[in-house]
């Protein structure tokens, strides 16, 4: 079977307005991708909701479009997600554990992100968010990082790690929404009435809070916190 792994980050930068660094994926299998796509443009254009969904975007005009997507990743088997969050960035110590590099954690983290979603059965294509010029250098560096400890030198397990925007694909603006919200949440914000109701919404689904990490065995939505030793 072929999987399609759709990733997008939050605060990722050493030094942004955030102390909280979020990355996430959606996945699902590939021959499930294009009809799930065209059930979430139904959904856009249902509520009139036209061009790219967006946490950023989350407003209480725009309340029951989210929380109706949101209703619909819990409700559709075939759809996963995971994410990473690192709660406390001011706290690591890169010249001890990461060579002097936030480069080589940021890539440590990815691949603690990524790799528990690739099944060794599977073909698994990872689409990365195009976040700003140095993508393609991330992109090359993924590819090399994952496919040299999974001992995978032909590609057949990890047949595509690829660059894209996610205005053009549908699932991977299910992953900025979704990962938006627990990062907002781990930032303690409360600046949107909206953004708190779709962080409600997603907690009240999964029946706990995305404070904290859920067991690995949890597939349909999967958080881990990682903390520094």
């Amino acid at each position: 079977m072929s999987v399609a792994i759709y990733c997008d980050e939050s605060c990722h930068l050493e030094r942004d307005e955030s102390n909280v660094m979020g990355l996430g994926a959606t996945w699902t299998l590939r021959h499930d991708a294009r009809r799930l796509a065209h059930q979430l443009r139904d959904i856009k254009r249902r509520h009139r909701a036209l061009g790219e969904m967006k946490w950023t975007k989350v407003s209480q005009s725009r309340l029951d479009f989210y929380q109706e997507v949101v209703d619909w990743f819990f409700d559709t088997e075939s759809l996963h997600f995971r994410a990473l969050i690192v709660p406390n960035k001011k706290a690591l110590d890169h010249q001890k554990f990461n060579q002097g590099s936030h480069d080589d954690f940021y890539y440590k983290m990815y691949f603690s992100m990524v790799g528990k979603i690739l099944s060794p059965t599977d073909q698994n294509e990872i689409y990365i968010d195009i976040k700003d010029t140095r993508s393609a250098n991330k992109v090359r560096k993924l590819t090399d990082v994952l496919r040299n400890d999974r001992y995978d030198f032909t590609g057949e397990m990890i047949s595509r790690v690829q660059q894209a925007r996610s205005h053009e694909l549908e699932l991977m603006q299910v992953t900025d929404l979704l990962l938006g919200a627990i990062v907002y949440r781990h930032r303690q914000l409360n600046t949107s009435a909206a953004k708190t109701a779709i962080v409600s919404r997603i907690e009240e689904r999964l029946k706990r809070s995305v404070l904290s990490s859920t067991p690995l065995g949890n597939q349909k939505f999967n958080i881990f916190v990682w903390r520094a030793r």
